[in-house]
C-alpha cells in the first residue's frame, strides 16, 4: 500500500535511509538524520510537494519524495525527486510504484518536471529512472567526495504533467 507519509513514519524512513548514508555514496550526506529531523523533512515536503511511503504488512519499506529543484522563481514548476527502499527491495517494482504515486501527487499540485540525480555507479537507480522515462541531461564529474573517493552524479529529467501556458502556480 502506498500512502502519504506522516510524522509517524519518520523513524522507519530514517532507518531505511541510514545505511545509504553510512555505507554508500548514493547520498552525499555523511550523518544519518534522526527520526525528529526526518519528521521535519516529511512535514516540509508535504507542505510544498509530496512524500509517500510504501507499506508491506503494516511496515514502511520504502519512500519517495519531491522537493524544490532550485529556489529561483522560474524553476517553481520543477522539482527534485528521490526514492529509497529497504535492503532487498530493489528491482521488485517498489521504486516504480512509489515514483508513480509521487508523480501523480506532484502533477496534481501543478508541477511539470521532475529532476533526479544519481551518484555513479548505480545501475539499479539508472535503470529505474530510464524505465520511468527520465532522460539524461548531464553528468557532474568528480563532484562529491565520500568514502575516500570522488564521485560523479548523473542528472536526468522527465515531464510529469503538461498543460496550458502560462502555468498556474503550484499549489
Amino acid at each position: 500500500m502506498i500512502r502519504d507519509a506522516t510524522d509517524r513514519d519518520a523513524g522507519a524512513c530514517a532507518a531505511i535511509y541510514a545505511p545509504y548514508v553510512t555505507g554508500t555514496a548514493i547520498t552525499f550526506e555523511t550523518e544519518p538524520p534522526s527520526p525528529a529531523q526526518m519528521a521535519e523533512r516529511i512535514a516540509a515536503a508535504a507542505r510544498t510537494h509530496a512524500w509517500v511511503v510504501l507499506e508491506d504488512s503494516g511496515q514502511v519499506v520504502g519512500y519517495a519524495y519531491g522537493g524544490p529543484f532550485k529556489t529561483r522563481p522560474a524553476y517553481r514548476w520543477s522539482c527534485e525527486v528521490s526514492v529509497y527502499l529497504e535492503p532487498g527491495r530493489r528491482r521488485t517494482g517498489a521504486g516504480s510504484a512509489l515514483y508513480r504515486a509521487l508523480f501523480d501527487r506532484l502533477a496534481t499540485r501543478g508541477f511539470r518536471t521532475a529532476v533526479a540525480g544519481m551518484t555513479l555507479p548505480n545501475e539499479a537507480s539508472v535503470g529505474l529512472h530510464r524505465a520511468l522515462g527520465f532522460e539524461p541531461v548531464g553528468t557532474y564529474r568528480r563532484i562529491g567526495w565520500k568514502h575516500g573517493a570522488w564521485h560523479d552524479v548523473a542528472w536526468t529529467q522527465r515531464a510529469i504533467a503538461a498543460g496550458d501556458d502560462p502555468p498556474a502556480e503550484p499549489a
